[in-house]
């Protein structure tokens, strides 16, 4: 997101993120349509919307006022929108420890922000608001497909899922004037190429993967994947010269402890 950034607009990179992805698995979607029942295609599509097309906007967005540490760190959060929403909405039991779990991850991500340097500033508010936008599309898409695609193939659900918003994101491209833009310039090359990595590998790929992993391990402990995000983001954010201190990663530490509180199993 950050190469692709230096020369396109945050709308220009998502949208070419989607639809690379959706191009991808293009083979299979079209053989993924006429297999999975009509009455599961709505859900396929709301899957795709929730866990790719929004939030990778949201992502983009967010990534032009805050660090890559910053919104790695907030990412974290996934797991406790998976128990919220699961409980709210999908009748899913919240045990005590769960509760106490998601008090003290949110803590961590208040203190998370008072510990950037620059908190004080109301833009920085707002791209961190995106970031959580982002998750909570995570938590709701992660109990939707536990709920009603557990019985459709993992490929299956991540090719049509990626291909149907792909279309949308094709017409936000349009409206961005992407194919107005020189690309003789070696810099619109490269963010672009940056973006098509993004959403071949970060997108598609890792979709599938997901999906499967849904299936196989449950919604909660899906969710936890997101745990190594914040320190690979963080170590990029080193890379890039970005500031982060122990501040961060005590609060880091602070949400992760939530989080396992949340997802501990109590021994009878």
């Amino acid at each position: 997101m950050k190469e692709g950034l230096e020369h396109l607009t945050a709308f220009q990179v998502a949208s070419l993120r989607i639809i690379s992805s959706g191009i991808v698995l293009l083979p299979v979607a079209y053989k993924s349509f006429r297999q999975i029942p009509s009455n599961k295609l709505m859900y396929t599509f709301l899957s795709g919307l929730l866990g790719s097309l929004l939030p990778a906007y949201l992502f983009c967005v967010a990534e032009q006022g805050i660090d890559s540490a910053l919104a790695g760190v907030l990412n974290s959060l996934t797991p406790i929108f998976v128990i919220i929403v699961g409980a709210l909405f999908f009748q899913s039991k919240t045990s005590a420890n769960k509760i106490i779990g998601i008090l003290v991850a949110f803590t961590g991500s208040v203190l998370l922000f008072f510990s950037q340097p620059d908190f004080s500033e109301h833009s920085n508010l707002f791209y961190v608001f995106l970031v959580v936008l982002a998750t909570i599309m995570y938590g709701i898409n992660v109990n939707l497909v536990h709920r009603h695609l557990a019985n459709i193939p993992s490929l299956q659900i991540a090719s049509l899922a990626l291909f149907l918003n792909a279309i949308p994101a094709f017409l936000v491209l349009l409206g961005t004037g992407y194919f107005s833009l020189d690309f003789s310039d070696r810099g619109v090359l490269a963010s672009s190429g940056y973006s098509f990595i993004l959403g071949i590998f970060g997108t598609a790929v890792a979709s599938v993967i997901f999906y499967m992993l849904i299936k196989r391990a449950g919604a909660v402990f899906s969710s936890m994947v997101t745990y190594c995000i914040p320190v690979v983001a963080i170590m990029w954010g080193l890379i890039y010269g970005e500031k982060v201190g122990w501040k961060q990663f005590g609060s880091l530490l602070i949400i992760l402890a939530g989080v396992y509180i949340a997802n501990r199993k109590i021994k009878k």
